[in-house]
Formats: C-alpha cells, sequence, structure tokens
C-alpha cells in the first residue's frame, strides 16, 4: 500500500508541475475536471440522489460548476462568478419547484453546498496562479498545506502526547499540529528566500511568505477536519477510488481546498 501511494504522489506531483507551471487555461480547466469529480464525489457521500445515480440534481450541478469556471477563466471577474452561482441556486430551485415532491429542501441544499465547496474553492488556486509572480505563489497553497500535513506527522509521531480532535481524527495531536505550522512556516519562509524574493527582486518579502505558510497550515488542519466530519456524518472511509492509495479528490486536496482562498487573499494582502 506505501508504494502505491507513493507512487500516486509522485504521479500527482508531476501533474501540478506542468498544470502550475502552464498556468492560464490550462490550469483552469484541470481545476474544472477536479471541481466536478469532487462535487460528484460529495453528492454520493451526502446521498443527494437517493437512488445513487446521475440525477437532474447532480446534471445542473454540473451546469453550474461549468459556467462558473467560464466566466473566472475568460474574465476572472468575481462579480460574474457570483453571479453564475446565483443561477445555479435558482435553477435548483426551479428543479425544487417543477419536479416536487421528487426533491425536497435538504436535498437541495446538500446539491448546492456540494457545487459550491469544491468548486468556488480550487478556482482560487487558478486565481493564485493569475497573480503577480503567481507562478510562485499558487506553490504556497500546497507549502501550507501537503508540507504542513507531512511535518505535522512527523511531529505527532515524536512528541504527540495531546489529541487535536479525538472523535474526528484520533491520531492527530496538538504537538503534531504546531509542528505542521512550524514546518510549513519555515519551508515558506525558505522557498520565498530562494524563489520569489530573487524573482521579485525584494528580499522584504520572506518573513510575509513565512506568515502566509503559518496561517495557512492552521487552516488546512481545518480543512482536513471539516472533509472528515462529512464522512464521519455519512459512515464511509473515503470519498472515492480515483488516486491509488489517497481514495478520491476530496481525499486528497480536503486540505488544500480551505488552504487556497487563504493564500489568495494574503498574497493580495500583504505582498
Amino acid at each position: 500500500m506505501f508504494g502505491i501511494r507513493l507512487m500516486s504522489s509522485a504521479v500527482l506531483v508531476v501533474l501540478a508541475l506542468v498544470f502550475l507551471l502552464g498556468g492560464g487555461p490550462l490550469l483552469g480547466a484541470a481545476m474544472l475536471a477536479l471541481s466536478l469529480i469532487a462535487c460528484r464525489e460529495l453528492m454520493r457521500a451526502c446521498s443527494v440522489e437517493t437512488d445513487g445515480k446521475f440525477g437532474a440534481l447532480e446534471g445542473v450541478c454540473d451546469g453550474g460548476i461549468v459556467l462558473y469556471y467560464l466566466a473566472m477563466v475568460l474574465t476572472g471577474e468575481f462579480r460574474l462568478g457570483a453571479g453564475c452561482l446565483t443561477l445555479l441556486f435558482l435553477a435548483l430551485l426551479f428543479l425544487y419547484v417543477f419536479r416536487f415532491p421528487r426533491y425536497d429542501a435538504q436535498q437541495v441544499a446538500t446539491a448546492f453546498f456540494c457545487a459550491f465547496y469544491p468548486s468556488v474553492l480550487f478556482c482560487f488556486i487558478y486565481l493564485t496562479r493569475e497573480l503577480e509572480h503567481g507562478v510562485y505563489l499558487v506553490w504556497l497553497i500546497f507549502i501550507s498545506s501537503w508540507i504542513c500535513d507531512t511535518c505535522a506527522y512527523l511531529a505527532g509521531m515524536a512528541f504527540g502526547k495531546h489529541k487535536l480532535a479525538p472523535v474526528l481524527s484520533p491520531k492527530k495531536s496538538v504537538e503534531g499540529a504546531v509542528g505542521g505550522v512550524v514546518g510549513s512556516a519555515a519551508v515558506g519562509a525558505l522557498f520565498a528566500a530562494l524563489l520569489l524574493a530573487p524573482a521579485a527582486g525584494r528580499t522584504d518579502v520572506i518573513w510575509p511568505v513565512a506568515l502566509i505558510g503559518a496561517v495557512g497550515a492552521v487552516i488546512s488542519q481545518v480543512g482536513d477536519l471539516a472533509a472528515s466530519a462529512i464522512k464521519r456524518n455519512h459512515g464511509i472511509k473515503d470519498y472515492g477510488k480515483l488516486i491509488p492509495g489517497h481514495g478520491g479528490v476530496m481525499d486528497r486536496f480536503d486540505s488544500v481546498l480551505f488552504t487556497a482562498p487563504v493564500i489568495y487573499y494574503l498574497s493580495v494582502l500583504l505582498l
């Protein structure tokens, strides 16, 4: 299992390099694909369609996600993106009314949640890449999530004594969480010193990037626990089987999703 997980991780790193370095519509298309897959995983986990098959709710959500990404990739306008999400919400209500009583209010609300959660948060990876020096800044999203996860695991193994969330994730410790934050800040500062500072032509970015890495690491751990909570609520182990050794898209990118908007806004504010 470890070998399969390691190989999958290597493939993910290579794909990340291709799409993040390419940026533009290529990255936008990748985020759209991940959003559609993640939405499907969430809808299956939450049993939105009671028969477990592709249904009208999922079809409307897929259409709304595609429309949202077209607006964001082609224009980058948050107002147009918000408008597309509003249209998605209205379309779900139309379906609710004209297919009544096929769907209840809880199904419709959950469907909107399943569409909004991954699509909007994944889009911030694309938006961060589009910032000035975004080809460097976008990596802070993954430093704050994947590096944090590794450092938290190592620190937890070495020093972990106090449970962080004993019901949701019994193996996570407070000491591990602190180690993840410290490790993410340190790697972020090193990344800024070696790559971002020379590219930007300024050295005053190192400490802000360390702070961004630390804050992102805190948020990433909340994202991980939030995705775990949904799985606990619905009695499932993994969201899917797309990525061998990791599970589904939501299993691998749960912390990244929460980190992406935080890195985007902190980069805009501090850099």
